[in-house]
């Protein structure tokens, strides 16, 4: 019998969101946007550009401090939502009523009312471990199209990439046998982030969630334990603490009991002299105090009972947890997993109507070009990556890494299974050299540019310094 108390899967289909996006009404989403995107629309509209072809990358410049490495997710979201990509008559009249676009020309109307996703998307299968610079995905459409999804896309790929990055460092510091649950609905950034942190979790590796209505609409079972304030309420009707677990266990047999309500090693005591009679205590979950020394104490009064420990962990806490030989079997990661340093994944396009375009800005260079990442990995280990162009041939012993999912506005695959992408997520992790996992200053992953991409850049360079300077010239005359 598990140790942590679990609700059997919903039986009957819930009405409250799509089982594979997590998203309450995708339908409504297309407005979900920041008002440059459907300015930038207009424009183009008005100078005649909404249908040139464009492509645009997503990628990250530089990883969270400590981040060796960088777990992509969301993609299933961003499927689902270029394919739900419309906008409704309702939706227009409202943007009309904000009289921001007194100015749009006619066509910008029309557009967005008969407009659909029509393009191709490029990107890494979820799971996939990826590196600065490199594209997690490419879209490949009319201007317009491009422009306008690219809120939505940045928003659910950083933050699931956060979460699944931050889910895969605690699984590998925790091991594989570790028991790993997510309990950070209560601390996530909003009901809807709770949901996708939840999924996140789930596809780097965890376990289970607690969060019920992600884990039934996932096709998972939630998982958690109880509360102090079960202990707290029948204390103040007159029973007690043990009283509080005999309750628990009558309705919820083989849960794991909460025992640091008052004295963690007392409860501990009584809770042996009960074994001793004949009960059964699967497990026992600690949730404040010195982890190491209270775990300790309580296998040491109940050697066959698992410990599980929460509490505002994280990877290095859990890393520090077993190094000091704390009998711990589980954890629950909340606060610490679904919040943090952002990743701050961006969106910039890379081609215009098959000119390669880049930004030059300070600090904020990108590359031009239609791009592909080729990974080398050699007897059972990862080497290096080379960012190169999608023109470029693999090298012998490299293999793309970014792979069609939409063709002409049609998705080509159905959802993975969250336990195909926790598989493939772990898989990619254990292949990783260990200055690359390290979580404290992890070594900078091997990647370099193709010659190619090389010799792209330098061009599309001396091409902008030609048009700044014919720029000049034209306004000194």
């Amino acid at each position: 019998m598990s140790p942590i108390l679990s609700v059997p899967p919903a039986t009957l289909p819930l009405q409250h969101c799509p089982p594979s996006t997590l998203v309450p009404s995708l339908s409504h989403c297309s407005l979900l946007t920041d008002l440059y995107q459907l300015t930038m629309a207009a424009c183009y509209c008005g100078e005649g550009l909404e249908q040139r072809p464009a492509r645009f990358e997503l990628f990250v410049r530089t990883l969270p401090p400590d981040f060796g490495y960088l777990v992509a997710m969301g993609l299933s979201q961003v499927l689902d939502y270029i394919q739900s990509f419309s906008f409704s008559s309702a939706q227009i009249a409202a943007l009309q009523d904000t009289g921001i676009f007194g100015h749009a020309p006619d066509r910008f109307w029309n557009l967005l009312a008969q407009g659909r996703f029509t393009g191709d998307l490029w990107a890494v299968p979820e799971g996939t471990l990826i590196f600065a610079n490199e594209p997690i995905l490419r879209v490949d459409a009319p201007l317009w199209q491009a422009q306008l999804i690219e809120t939505y896309l940045l928003n659910t790929i950083n933050y699931q990439t956060l979460i699944a990055t931050r889910a895969a460092r605690i699984r590998d510091v925790a091991g594989a046998d570790a028991l790993l649950l997510e309990f950070g609905t209560r601390r996530a950034f909003s009901p809807q982030a709770s949901l996708w942190a939840a999924r996140a979790a789930l596809a780097a590796g965890f376990d289970a969630t607690s969060n019920v209505m992600a884990a039934l609409e996932l096709g998972e079972t939630p998982s958690g334990t109880m509360a102090h304030a079960l202990v707290m309420a029948l204390t103040a009707m007159a029973g007690d603490e043990d009283q509080a677990f005999t309750a628990f266990h009558r309705y919820f047999p083989g849960a794991a009991l909460l025992i640091d309500t008052y004295d963690t090693v007392a409860a501990a005591d009584r809770l042996a002299q009960q074994v001793q009679i004949g009960a059964e205590i699967p497990a026992v979950r600690l949730d404040s105090g010195d982890l190491v020394s209270l775990s300790q104490a309580v296998v040491d009064r109940l050697p066959d009972t698992q410990v599980f420990a929460s509490g505002d962990l994280d990877e290095y806490e859990v890393q520090r947890l077993r190094a000091a030989g704390a009998p711990i079997t589980g954890y629950g990661l909340g606060t610490k997993l679904v919040t943090g340093t952002p990743v701050n994944g961006v969106y910039k396009l890379v081609d215009m109507d098959g000119v390669p375009v880049m930004k030059e800005a300070a600090a904020k260079i990108t590359y031009p070009g239609c791009k592909q990442v080729f990974r080398t990995v050699d007897q059972g280990q990862f080497r290096g990556d080379r960012l190169g162009l999608m023109t470029d041939c693999p090298q012998p012993g490299e293999y793309p890494l970014l792979q069609p999912m939409v063709q002409a506005g049609e998705r080509l695959y159905g959802p993975e299974p969250l336990a195909t992408i926790a598989q493939r997520t772990q898989a990619q992790v254990a292949l990783l050299p260990d200055p690359l996992r390290r979580i404290t200053a992890p070594a900078p992953a091997p990647v370099v540019l193709s010659t190619a991409l090389e010799a792209l850049t330098q061009a599309t360079r001396r091409s902008s310094a030609k048009n700044t300077a014919k720029n000049t010239a034209k306004n000194t005359v």
